[in-house]
């Protein structure tokens, strides 16, 4: 990252990534790299930022499907859904451990700030 000058960093939501998030902000953070995340556990290890889709809604949701599926509904029947609501959090003890001001806009979005 350094020899390539890397301004920011965005991580897709991965199994590996949440795995090692801790090692992942910090080796960022150390290099006052910024870090745009996939879920709300990487900012709440230490990441900058993430957006992303709220996954206990999807857990919800997938339950209404096994209940229709159980009660005789066919899977091909049945209509593919997206997810509808984004999750927007901000970790400002790191945007001030890399000296980064968050406009107060966006801050007003955010689902969830840690302070």
């Amino acid at each position: 990252m350094k020899s390539e000058r890397v301004q920011a960093i965005l991580v897709l939501e991965d199994p590996v990534f949440s795995a090692h998030a801790e090692q992942l902000a910090e080796l960022a953070n150390r290099r006052r790299i910024p870090t745009v995340l996939g879920n709300r556990y990487l900012v709440e290890a230490g990441g900058l930022m993430s957006y992303g889709v709220i996954y206990e809604d999807l857990w919800g949701r997938a339950g209404g499907y096994v209940d229709k599926i159980l009660r005789g509904a066919h899977p091909g029947d049945l209509a593919i859904e997206q997810p509808y609501e984004y999750d927007l959090v901000i970790n400002l003890r790191t945007a001030r451990a890399l000296r980064l001001t968050i406009p107060q806009a966006i801050l007003v979005r955010a689902n969830l700030v840690i302070e």
